[in-house]
């Protein structure tokens, strides 16, 4: 079994690239790694099987990063495949955080955009189902969603997101 010290050679690369991708913030990223590697070295005799040890590395660290954005209450600057950008293996309750984290930025979009966006993203309906159901061409839901999710850029980066490019949530839009 790998000690504390052989896992932070193995991984700290990859993990810190991996963690500076998510929250987009160098020294956010270095106290997340740190948090990370102290939690591994706190549970690191609990794994019992070092085949998965990857894949439990990863799934601390993406604890980790969703406990910072809970915890300074932040929302994704992109939310083009946002829902999934965390989710691999993680809870139910966790999509649902995230989804209704978004909601509210959802409703405030143009209704063509809205309704399409709120039926793909949470009734689970495909956009070629959405499409024949609504009497439209797929490349039209397709443009709508598009530009539903360009119109969602644009509303977290002007609510959440300071001058300097670090992220500030207005998070009382419920």
């Amino acid at each position: 079994m790998m000690n504390t010290q052989q896992v932070w050679n193995t991984f700290k690369g990859d993990l810190h690239r991996f963690i500076k991708f998510k929250v987009n913030d160098t020294s956010v990223a270095d106290d997340i790694l740190k948090d990370v590697f102290i939690k591994i070295h706190s549970n690191l005799d609990h794994l019992k099987d070092e085949k998965k040890l990857s894949s439990w590395v990863y799934q601390l660290t993406r604890n980790t990063i969703i406990d910072y954005y809970r915890k300074k209450q932040l929302l994704f600057k992109d939310v083009e495949g946002m829902e999934n950008q965390f989710f691999i293996e993680d809870s139910p309750e966790d999509e649902r955080y995230c989804k209704e984290c978004v909601r509210p930025f959802i409703l405030e979009l143009p209704e063509d955009y809205k309704d399409a966006i709120l039926k793909i993203t949470y009734e689970n309906i495909s956009q070629k189902e959405y499409a024949e159901k609504n009497g439209l061409a797929y490349s039209t839901v397709k443009s709508r969603v598009q530009r539903g999710r360009d119109q969602l850029k644009k509303s977290f980066e002007t609510c959440c997101v300071d001058n300097q490019g670090d992220n500030e949530c207005c998070s009382d839009r419920n």
